[in-house]
């Protein structure tokens, strides 16, 4: 097996994390916990989205927060999945946005209430804009390998929307086992054939911990030679469209493997588990 001298992790948890806690969780108590997760040496952080409060009430402080990470200077992702979600992000000066569309269609459908290709075909309009204005595109496929709904993803849903934020200019692209239910030989096979048609494509990892499997596939994607993957301090997160899968693959875990395989990550795994604690009580499902 072959491992690489370092990877990137990008931490997901102030967004991807709290988005769907029940209860509301304080701007303040968001800023405290990026703050920490910066000093701890994070690169990138996925902190906000811009996204119908009445919809995604936990993110209707998205001006608020990208503010205060423009102040503090760090590199952040905000999660814009549509055309006026990017415009406000842009009147934010947020330099890094996310856009995401499922595999499967029928969760795409219960996610946002468009079919894949429907996705597909506004993501047109917003990454020219997003170009235009010199923003990084991270492009998410939601549902890369498994759906609750339709049962098995095939790599041809996969590869159709790959193809196309490849096509679009993609700055990177991720593929998200959203359920949880992928296995190691499942992202072995899928990531070999990706960086096999796209040898020029950054690809990231996300993985939910569903089955317990999420640090098993970061090593089934490392050896195919993806090197950047998402995490959530705590292990918080979750899909409200996807019943039974839980959390993220929690970052305090993922540091713990790679610094006893002497990866570096430029994360300090001391301070992360001091964060823990905080990351947790700001979650009601960890209680």
């Amino acid at each position: 097996m072959n491992f690489p001298e370092r990877i990137e992790i990008i931490e997901v948890g102030p967004r991807d994390g709290l988005q769907n806690e029940p209860e509301p969780v304080s701007t303040s108590n968001k800023k405290e916990l990026i703050k920490k997760l910066a000093d701890a040496g994070f690169s990138r952080i996925e902190t906000t989205a811009f996204v119908s409060p009445k919809w995604v009430p936990q993110m209707a402080d998205a001006d608020e927060i990208s503010d205060y990470c423009n102040r503090l200077g760090i590199k952040y992702i905000a999660l814009t999945p549509n055309l006026k979600a990017l415009d406000r992000a842009i009147a934010a000066k947020v330099r890094q946005i996310a856009v995401f569309i499922g595999a499967s269609t029928i969760f795409n459908q219960k996610n946002i209430n468009k079919t894949t290709e429907e996705s597909l075909a506004e993501c047109e309009a917003i990454f020219l804009r997003a170009k235009e204005h010199g923003l990084f595109i991270r492009a998410y496929i939601s549902m890369a390998f498994t759906c609750p709904y339709q049962g098995e993803v095939t790599f041809e849903e996969v590869n159709h929307v790959c193809q196309r934020f490849v096509e679009l200019g993609a700055d990177e692209i991720v593929i998200g086992d959203t359920n949880g239910h992928a296995n190691p030989q499942m992202v072995y096979e899928r990531f070999s054939r990706l960086r096999e048609l796209y040898p020029d494509t950054v690809f990231v990892g996300h993985f939910h911990n569903t089955w317990n499997m999420a640090l098993a596939n970061t090593i089934a994607a490392i050896q195919c030679g993806v090197e950047k993957f998402d995490s959530s301090i705590g292990g918080l997160g979750g899909c409200p469209y996807t019943p039974g899968a839980t959390g993220n693959l929690a970052t305090e875990e993922l540091l713990l493997m790679t610094s006893e395989m002497g990866i570096e990550t430029s994360i300090s795994f001391e301070k992360i588990k001091q964060i823990v604690p905080f990351a947790k009580s700001l979650s009601t499902r960890s209680m």
